[in-house]
């Protein structure tokens, strides 16, 4: 069975805890606490290639890439990056934080969640298109930890993408 370490990215709120506990349990909590260095969880997925036992790191929320504990992403196979549709700021960062990791993780996949699909009316971002401009070397998923719209579909994309990188 492959392991693989991916390290989950974005600022405060942005609903990165929420997305690893819908993903892990299936579940949505509204209680939101701030997550403190990083939070490590774990979960067995089914790929073409076979199981991918996923080691998440959940990362806690920076504004600047500087404040990042780039020692956490040291040795992730795949990145996850996390920006909130209803703060246009999120997405800035989440660029962010792509371009100057790409470089440290040479190789690895990476995908851009646009999280709290669930209050698209109060949206800053504008068309999901616009955003994939800005990013044209990530996938771009609208997710919903609380719907759970997209949040399966997104972490097993990545694994099968993480799995065929060891073909």
């Amino acid at each position: 069975m492959l392991k693989k370490k991916v390290c989950l990215v974005g600022s405060f709120g942005v609903g990165k805890t929420s997305l690893v506990s819908r993903f892990v349990e299936g579940v949505f909590s509204d209680r939101y606490l701030s997550t403190i260095g990083v939070k490590i969880d774990r979960k067995v997925v089914g790929t073409p290639a076979g199981e991918v036992a996923l080691i998440l790191w959940d990362m806690a929320g920076e504004e600047r890439f500087e404040h990042l504990q780039t020692s956490y992403l040291r040795g992730a196979a795949g990145v996850i990056y996390v920006a909130d549709g209803t703060r246009r700021e999120t997405l800035d960062h989440a660029v962010e934080f792509a371009g100057r990791t790409a470089p440290l993780l040479p190789g690895a996949p990476g995908v851009l969640l646009l999280n709290k699909s669930d209050l698209a009316e109060e949206w800053e971002l504008g068309e999901v298109s616009e955003v994939a401009r800005r990013m044209p070397e990530l996938p771009v998923i609208l997710t919903s930890a609380k719907t759970g719209e997209g949040v399966e579909e997104a972490f097993v994309d990545l694994c099968v993408k993480m799995a065929g990188a060891d073909e």
